[in-house]
């Protein structure tokens, strides 16, 4: 083979070398001290598709309520740069989001890592050969640039880090189901038209101190599609396998003990509320895996970590994806069979529990004088294995029945639900005629529980009842939404009142239990006196309450209500779930 002339070598070397210095980080630059502003991801959004033309392409899918582009590099070498050939082509979509908590930003640099790795390693070309590689370097840009020195005081770098939550003070990773924020809605809406197969969240874990540095936790695993189960335990394995031989010390579990600050307490995995990523998308028939690196390793640490498991996962979709995208399509064919069925929509842990090794420190518990409280103190340099319970055996708690129609929406609150199912991509028709006194069940509540304080800037409502059959009508422009869809399971997430992230549980339905007539006192006083006159059976069982309620018996306002109830004037509405089940399908 011909050799080059000096002189090109020479050139040609360093564009390579100009290439590879226009990608490399902040990060990298600073021997990891340090991390980039937003800028630093605008500006290598675009050199990515620069220097790869072909293969990178810079997309922004939002913007942040600050002004600011939500960007995403879609990286492949299928050629399936819009998601019409994604889903002709049957090529699997991976998407692997950094920064949703803005100072636990391991998942941005680690990122970078990872895909110029991709682009220039040939050993690893067949990875984004079978793939379509989503790259979103930061979710929550406005708390990105609320930048600062100690904005993550329990975590061991970068110098300077953003914040856990948006410009709006939302905290993203509860907002996946409620999608209040401009920034969950523009994450929906992509992932509505890509269908990643899998979804990565990055984070860094708060907590003790102790050894392990990672963990990954994937659903469906314990909950979810039967049939996506034992993937999603293959998937999880498979990470943890190849991040042990890389010298890390991975779980597959959450790591936060039992009790606060006692290590002896021991560890309870569990089923996370589809408020979290990882939630979530099992709920869509999809994987979620949650990756938390450990915040008391230094930030260099925590990245080569990120990374490896970037790469892992990205090598489990290359090798398995095709066959996991056929397990997805079933489970979504069994979700249309889901009417009439029994549907979990709670888990619990049991008590069940074995010991584990567990790496951890030498520490003692001692009152504090600062505090007062009992305080745990670890001594790093004395390396100690713990012996504790693991509690992991999990069960469904809830069950709800699935309507063997779907869900009916009065017009009244079809705004307040039509833009939730949009941005979640769930199915529905607005009725074009009314329906007249048809076969319903509504949930009937016997007591509602305001929360004392906002959540989420909600305040969240817990409801105690039961659905009973009833006969209800519905005008023109009610919703319906069936249950015979791939989705079924996220649509009894929001619409059954026991699920944990209802519509309803959020507050979203807070006014229909909010009283808003009323008879006055002296009014009830007479009334009840009339209706004690009129009905002997009626007087029997106030008596009976009076003497068998403590509570109701020192109550006026109790007392006086359970004759207004009895009146021709009492809200037939107040209290009543405006959501209704059906077992009818509207014409």
């Amino acid at each position: 083979m011909k050799r080059l002339p000096f002189y090109l070598t020479f050139l040609f070397s360093s564009s390579i070398c100009l290439a590879a210095e226009n990608l490399s980080t902040i990060a990298e630059q600073s021997n990891f001290q340090k991390t980039g502003r937003y800028d630093e991801v605008e500006t290598l959004c675009r050199n990515f598709q620069k220097n790869y033309p072909k293969l990178v392409r810079c997309q922004e899918f939002g913007r942040t309520p600050e002004g600011r582009p939500m960007l995403a590099l879609i990286t492949t070498r299928t050629n399936a740069f819009t998601p019409y050939l994604a889903k002709e082509k049957h090529i699997p979509v991976t998407l692997i989001q950094g920064g949703i908590h803005a100072g636990e930003i391991d998942g941005k640099d680690a990122g970078f890592l990872a895909l110029r790795e991709l682009l220039d390693n040939t050993a690893t070309n067949d990875i984004l050969d079978k793939q379509v590689f989503i790259f979103i370097p930061v979710f929550n840009v406005d708390g990105h640039e609320r930048f600062g020195r100690w904005n993550r005081p329990n975590q061991r770098g970068p110098e300077e880090m953003g914040w856990r939550t948006t410009a709006q003070n939302y905290n993203l990773n509860r907002d996946y189901v409620k999608a209040d924020t401009v920034e969950m809605q523009s994450m929906l809406r992509l992932i509505n038209h890509w269908d990643p197969l899998v979804n990565v969240d990055l984070h860094v874990t708060d907590g003790a101190k102790f050894e392990h540095d990672i963990s990954v936790q994937v659903e469906p695993l314990h909950a979810g599609d039967e049939g996506l189960k034992a993937a999603g335990k293959k998937l999880q394995e498979n990470v943890l396998a190849d991040l042990s031989k890389t010298g890390s010390l991975p779980q597959p579990f959450y790591m936060s003990f039992d009790k606060e600050d006692d290590p002896a307490s021991g560890f309870v995995d569990g089923v996370p509320a589809p408020r979290f990523s990882h939630g979530y998308f099992q709920l869509r028939n999809r994987f979620g895996i949650l990756v938390e690196t450990h915040s008391w390793r230094n930030y260099a640490t925590r990245v080569r970590i990120t990374k490896n498991t970037i790469t892992s996962i990205l090598e489990q979709v290359a090798r398995y994806g095709n066959e996991w995208e056929k397990i997805a399509s079933e489970a979504d064919l069994r979700s249309i069979k889901m009417a009439g069925k029994p549907v979990p929509v709670t888990y619990k842990t049991t008590d069940k529990s074995h010991l584990i090794d567990f790496r951890g420190y030498a520490y003692t518990r001692k009152p504090s004088e600062i505090s007062g409280a009992l305080m745990t103190r670890y001594d790093e340099s004395k390396p100690q294995i713990w012996q504790v319970k693991l509690r992991d055996e999990i069960i469904p708690d809830t069950y709800i029945t699935m309507p063997q129609a779907g869900y009916i929406v009065p017009a009244s609150y079809a705004r307040i639900v039509i833009h939730k199912l949009r941005t979640h991509g769930i199915q529905f028709q607005s009725l074009g005629n009314a329906l007249n006194n048809i076969a319903v069940e509504r949930f009937n509540a016997t007591k509602a529980i305001l929360s004392p304080q906002s959540t989420e800037s909600h305040q969240t409502l817990q409801l105690k009842g039961e659905w009973t059959d009833d006969q209800a009508s519905f005008g023109k422009g009610s919703l319906f939404i069936p249950s015979a869809q791939p989705k079924a399971a996220l649509v009894a997430a929001l619409f059954e009142p026991q699920a944990p992230d209802a519509l309803v549980r959020w507050g979203f339905f807070n006014n229909a239990f909010e009283k808003k007539e009323y008879m006055e006192a002296y009014v009830a006083e007479d009334v009840a006196r009339e209706q004690l006159a009129a009905n002997p059976e009626l007087k029997s069982i106030f008596e009976k309450k009076l003497k068998d309620d403590a509570e109701f018996a020192k109550s006026p306002q109790a007392r006086l209500e359970f004759f207004a109830r009895r009146h021709s004037s009492w809200d037939q509405q107040y209290q009543q779930y405006p959501i209704f089940r059906t077992n009818i399908f509207p014409k």
